[in-house]
């Protein structure tokens, strides 16, 4: 994933604990439009949401946020 879409997921993520608390839940296409204006973003958010973390269709924003945290923590710079 990219570092815009990764910024992305993190402010969303962000404000909706914020705005509705710790226990909200999202499915990743929250961190997308309603028009299908990124194609390859939106494949890339899937693929990782769905293939490689096995998610269920909604998930707790604390969780997504954090594992994309640990994402840019890991990687070699």
């Amino acid at each position: 994933m990219n570092a815009k879409i990764k910024q992305k997921i993190l402010t969303v993520c962000a404000n909706k604990i914020q705005q509705k608390g710790e226990g909200v839940q999202l499915s990743f296409y929250a961190f997308f439009a309603n028009k299908n204006t990124d194609p390859v973003a939106l494949m890339q958010v899937a693929r990782w949401w769905i293939e490689e973390n096995q998610f269920d269709h909604f998930e707790k924003a604390t969780k997504i946020q954090a594992l994309i945290e640990a994402m840019d923590q890991n990687e070699v710079v």
